[in-house]
């Protein structure tokens, strides 16, 4: 077995509205199934998720508040009043702030903009920046990407004489600020249809009010902002990533270019990963570490000198942020390592001195990746003993709840169910963790524990097609809301395996239908070359993965990219002829035992009674080391007389049995997931046993001779060498006259027997056991991978139709 290391969730579909959708519009029945999944079972609907036309778009002014935004900004204009666009320091906010100065540039507005920074200032409006307008002449503030929430600063700004237009797309409090407008498509009561836009795309819709079309030359902003800020990649969004992404393969923006070119992606197709991975990550940096007026400036420029200089510099700024991030994540581990592990915290706390509070969210999101739990991480400021915090969450824990439940401890909170932030006094960090726990402790099941992957449907093998991966390559953009597709296909068997990579870090297993092995398909994992040895040649695999085009030469093919994997019956490793089977064992054990969904059980190692003294020092393995005796097993160490045989989950079989009935008694106690089977004392001449016509050639000879010193066998080199014999097969059947009384030996002479009684060589003990042991060979050595494999399955306690039992 293998366990997998998420739970697979997958997703079905009615079978009926499968086919139908397949038949209206000549899909391929995967990417019908896909759809029916993911809710899409009327045609019209689904056919419309194809397309992405411009007039797809929805008309602006069915945004609430719309119509009150556009007079009071053309007022301004008319009146050439001193317009100031404040944003907000992340992606989405610096490509709104950007969107916005084309739309003034284009408007010829008196204007400027202004965002917060991130540690000084904080998130949203502030008196102080409010101020600071007002000594600017500012007139009218139109903020994006923030606002909905400052009810107070809005009331502040209209003291001091100036209007605020709100746009923005938070969830908005009860009580909204009372501006010139709000423009947000979750205000209650505003009927347009697609609440999901980002606040690039709320500053998007404005720009097309204001300017009565679509302007499309600002969809690649409106891109970046939305993927960059997790927005679902549906409905509108769908096409403002879409068409933004198609302009953004020649984009006709400076910084465009310039982020490409530093991200390595000049010349290649972008796509919505490379602009939540690459780009925003370093539009992001400088809102993190510096400040975000530098990534506006790059958005906004149309000297490409300029763009480079700042791209490079935001390039050098995130590499930064890298590193931060790396070192705090080591320095927030060291401190999970010192908490009590008797503790088994559900809800991992960590806080620390000297953190930096603009990556401490990453960290936070890291630490959830590597443990998959709930995650608050805290930059407590020595100066005022404040502690500032990020907090990331699994499905089954409302992160957002849970603090509600702490806010008599907090000074600020505020969030949602997976993420959240909040403001704590250091004294209170540890009460904090208390309450977080307990509440764990309260909704938390253990498989909450194990993290989720979700798979549309399950597929043959036979599915993967080039003309299926194109269907699927149309329904992108993917990401949140619409992810990349993720199949699972079952009961493959591996024709090859391999690692890939200079340090094999990359696992590339060649798949095949039992029944179809000519349709044999390639699957890739990144970064798990480390299941190589895990994986038998006899497995039949299950894989969750995503499916892709691999080009190369010229020569298109279907590929799974491998996200997880399992084996989910007992496997049979065929190590014979491994040298250091021992070693091996240890490291191969390991890997299963770092599976976050197995139960590790234990190991054991299986030798003969006699022979392994000299292979193998008991005392040096730390498991348990078993001899198959006559009639049980015999413990040879320690761990062997503290363990139970029968629960060790994976079994090295060392030895080759003298009979094939000492081995299948101790597989017959066992209920080993994974056998190693090695037979690492095999003699290949120990498998022959010579004709009779041999021996009685060489009993002549011994006759002939009648009596030799011990140590004198240079008589039967002529006969040995005529018929073909080793010096091993020569001295065994010397061994088996003395058994049968032919021949003596007294101190170190041996003599020919006078009148010895006549006896079948049948009689010998010796020659029996060297017959089963031929047996034993033949099966155990001779057999192909798949013979050895059933054998042994066969013979255990667990068989292999019950592993689903198991793993569940």
């Amino acid at each position: 077995m293998l366990y997998a290391k998420t739970r697979w969730k997958v997703g079905g579909a009615d079978r009926a509205a499968v086919d139908r959708l397949a038949a209206e519009l000549k899909l391929h029945p995967v990417v019908a199934g896909m759809m029916v999944s993911r809710g899409m079972t009327d045609a019209r609907e689904a056919a419309s998720f194809f397309q992405s036309g411009k007039d797809r778009f929805h008309d602006p002014f069915l945004l609430d508040g719309m119509a009150d935004a556009v007079a009071r900004i053309r007022l301004a204009l008319e009146r050439g009043e001193k317009i100031r666009v404040y944003g907000d320091y992340d992606a989405d906010g610096v490509s709104s702030t950007s969107l916005m100065t084309h739309l003034f540039r284009r408007l010829g507005a008196d204007f400027d903009t202004y965002i917060p920074h991130r540690v000084h200032e904080g998130y949203g409006l502030n008196n102080s920046a409010i101020d600071l307008a007002k000594q600017n002449g500012v007139s009218l503030i139109v903020t994006v990407d923030t606002g909905i929430s400052a009810k107070e600063q809005v009331a502040y700004a209209a003291g001091l004489g100036i209007d605020v237009v709100v746009t923005d797309h938070h969830e908005p409090p009860e009580e909204l600020p009372e501006a010139a407008a709000v423009v947000n498509p979750k205000k209650p009561g505003c009927p347009y249809p697609f609440k999901g836009l980002a606040g690039v795309g709320v500053a998007f819709k404005l720009a097309h009010a204001l300017l009565g079309e679509l302007p499309e030359e600002w969809l690649e902003l409106a891109a970046i902002g939305t993927v960059a800020d997790l927005m679902p990649l549906v409905g509108e969004n769908r096409l403002i990533v879409k068409l933004g992404i198609e302009r953004m393969q020649a984009s006709e923006y400076a910084g465009v270019r310039a982020l490409l070119d530093v991200a390595g992606l000049t010349g290649k197709d972008v796509t919505a990963t490379h602009l939540a991975f690459a780009l925003a990550p370093r539009i992001n940096a400088s809102g993190r570490l510096d400040h975000a007026e530098d990534a506006v400036r790059l958005l906004t420029t149309e000297d490409r000198e300029e763009a480079e200089r700042i791209a490079e510099s935001l390039d050098a700024l995130n590499k930064e942020r890298q590193r931060l991030v790396e070192e705090t994540v080591k320095e927030a581990l060291a401190l999970v390592a010192e908490q009590d592990p008797e503790s088994r915290d559900k809800v991992i706390v960590v806080a620390a001195e000297g953190w930096n509070a603009g990556v401490i969210g990453i960290v936070a999101a890291k630490l959830l990746e590597r443990f998959y739990r709930p995650v608050v991480v805290l930059a407590i400021d020595a100066a005022t003993g404040s502690a500032k915090g990020s907090a990331r969450s699994i499905p089954g824990y409302d992160m957002y709840r849970a603090l509600t439940h702490c806010a008599e401890l907090l000074d600020h909170y505020g969030g949602h169910q997976a993420a959240a932030g909040m403001t704590v006094h250091r004294d209170r960090v540890g009460d904090l963790r208390a309450m977080l726990n307990k509440l764990a402790d309260e909704w938390l099941t253990e498989d909450d524990m194990i993290p989720i992957s979700e798979a549309d449907a399950e597929i043959a093998l036979e599915d993967v097609t080039v003309d299926c991966i194109r269907q699927i390559e149309s329904l992108a953009p993917f990401g949140m809301g619409n992810p990349s597709p993720r199949f699972v296909l079952t009961g493959l068997t591996v024709r090859d395996r391999r690692a890939l990579g200079r340090e094999g870090q990359h696992l590339k297993l060649t798949l095949a239908s039992p029944e179809g092995e000519a349709n044999a398909v390639e699957a890739i994992g990144f970064g798990i070359g480390g299941l190589l040895e895990t994986i038998a040649s006899t497995a039949r695999v299950d894989v969750l993965g995503e499916l892709n085009i691999n080009e190369w030469n010229g020569v298109r093919k279907p590929q799974i990219v491998i996200q997880d994997i399992r084996v989910p019956h007992v496997q049979v490793y065929d190590w014979r002829g491994t040298r250091e089977p021992v070693g091996k064992f240890a490291e191969v054990a390991s890997v299963h035992r770092e599976r976050v969904s197995g139960k590790p059980g234990s190991a054991a190692m299986l030798v003969r009674e006699e022979g392994y003294a000299g292979r193998i020092d008991p005392d040096a393995i730390d498991c348990g080391l078993w001899a198959m005796g006559d009639r049980s097993l015999i413990p040879l160490n320690r761990e062997a007389r503290e363990t139970d045989f029968a629960e060790a989950s994976d079994l090295l079989i060392v030895s080759l049995p003298d009979r094939l009935e000492h081995l299948e008694r101790a597989l017959a106690g066992s209920r080993a997931e994974r056998v190693y089977a090695a037979f690492a004392d095999w003699n290949r001449d120990f498998a022959t046993m010579p004709p009779r016509e041999s021996f009685k050639a060489v009993y002549q000879a011994v006759v002939r001779q009648g009596s030799w010193e011990s140590g004198d066998w240079f008589f039967l080199e002529p006969v040995r060498r005529k018929i073909g014999l080793s010096e091993s097969l020569t001295r065994f059947m010397v061994d088996v006259f003395e058994e049968l009384e032919f021949i003596r030996k007294q101190a170190d002479v041996y003599s020919v027997t006078a009148s010895p009684r006549k006896r079948d060589l049948a009689e010998s003990r010796l020659y029996r056991a060297r017959l089963a042991r031929a047996d034993v060979e033949q099966l155990l050595i001779y057999s192909n991978a798949r013979q050895l494999a059933d054998w042994i399955t066969g013979r255990l306690a667990v068989q292999p139709n019950r592993m689903m039992e198991v793993l569940g």
